[in-house]
């Protein structure tokens, strides 16, 4: 996997929202999220919004995901950190 791509087996899918981790990237340890046209950065330990915003509906159910897979979030940004490859999350049910 090259620096700065995508991980596909470190995301998450998920009623129609997609959770990506991408190696090589800045701190603090955080996932993108996608809906639709809208996009935002979360911060894995506190879980607020770094950068983005999306609908409240869809926000609320990546903070709720987040919040069950904190710990295995984490291990996946210190293996994307040692360009390794990532961990799948399983999605919200």
């Amino acid at each position: 996997m090259s620096k700065g791509s995508v991980a596909p087996r470190g995301s998450s899918r998920f009623f129609g929202i997609i959770i990506a981790m991408f190696y090589n990237e800045h701190n603090p340890p955080h996932f993108h999220v996608r809906y639709g046209d809208h996009k935002a950065e979360i911060e894995i330990r506190t879980l607020s919004v770094l950068a983005g915003k999306l609908p409240p509906r869809a926000l609320g159910l990546v903070i709720e995901w987040a919040t069950q897979h904190q710990d295995e979030l984490l291990i996946d940004w210190e293996l994307a950190r040692q360009d390794a490859e990532l961990n799948r999350i399983a999605p919200l049910e």
